[in-house]
């Protein structure tokens, strides 16, 4: 994919955002914004709260302003698919999109949640996916796109414990061609997580404000095994503060955070995106 000339060579100006609801929330524009600058590419990069019923006229809107792309997230990871022209193979058996490329009017659909968490993993902590145990927590949205790569990676086997077991069920039977994917209640996992190489917190337990909650309870986590948490604020969650005391290796949600930006970057441009830089922009924006 290789973005219109004319706006490398400083002609004209990338117009990017992202739409969810609520927004005031993202780090999405501040880190996107560094990267363009990083880049040297002429552009801006902004939110939009789109709310609920307002998602079609908001896609009308992106094409007719000439948005070259654009970030979704919560809640309209599923609303925007009607709206769009095509959706890659990831986004299609996702079921979730969550950027947007616009080209000359055609609008396609990736889903880069799961590719940029696997990406994170392995650069942070499990660098061989291949055979290993793994449990995730929850079976929403960003489960789904996460399980979905994490079974490309071949997996010995792939747990999904959530609080209703029929949805996590309904996860693994959907891509049993893919891995050994199954699905348990959350009365169930304390005997699964015993053999578990790696455990995956995917729900929003822990996540500020509420960060003195944890999804598993420290005296039921292997000692030394990865225990990763998509959540990225706090940087360190309960379930890893408490993990990283049992020896555990010990995997925050920034660095996943950071990884589907840059894909969806790298969609858009056509660049390879400075992953640092963008690191570097959410680390400073969390602190201000």
């Amino acid at each position: 994919m290789v973005i219109e000339t004319d706006l490398l060579a400083g002609t004209g100006s990338l117009l990017l955002g992202v739409i969810g609801d609520p927004i005031s929330h993202s780090k999405s524009p501040a880190m996107h914004q560094a990267a363009l600058e990083a880049l040297g590419v002429p552009g801006s990069y902004v939110p939009m709260h789109v709310k609920s019923g307002q998602v079609g006229d908001a896609i009308a809107g992106i094409k007719a302003l000439g948005f070259r792309g654009i970030n979704v997230t919560i809640p309209h990871k599923l609303e925007v698919i009607p709206h769009l022209d095509h959706l890659d193979e990831t986004a299609l058996r996702i079921g979730a999109v969550n950027t947007i490329v616009n080209d000359k009017g055609v609008l396609t659909g990736y889903n880069t949640d799961g590719i940029g968490y696997v990406r994170s993993l392995k650069e942070e902590a499990a660098p061989d996916l291949k055979g290993k145990k793994i449990m995730v927590i929850g079976a929403g949205g960003a489960a789904r796109g996460i399980i979905y790569a994490l079974s490309l990676e071949g997996p010995d086997r792939i747990c999904v414990a959530n609080r209703t077991a029929d949805k996590a069920e309904a996860v693994a039977a959907e891509w049993k061609d893919l891995a050994d994917i199954r699905g348990i209640s959350m009365e169930q996992l304390p005997a699964y997580l015993r053999d578990a190489d790696i455990l995956i917190n995917t729900t929003s337990v822990g996540m500020h404000p509420n960060v003195s909650d944890t999804p598993v309870e420290a005296d039921l986590v292997p000692d030394g095994i990865v225990v990763s948490d998509l959540i990225y604020n706090p940087l360190k969650t309960r379930l890893l503060a408490e993990a990283e005391q049992k020896g555990c290796i010990v995997h925050g949600g920034l660095g996943m955070f950071v990884n589907q930006g840059a894909y969806a970057l790298e969609y858009w441009t056509g660049l390879p995106a400075p992953v640092a830089a963008m690191r570097n922009a959410v680390l400073k924006s969390m602190s201000e």
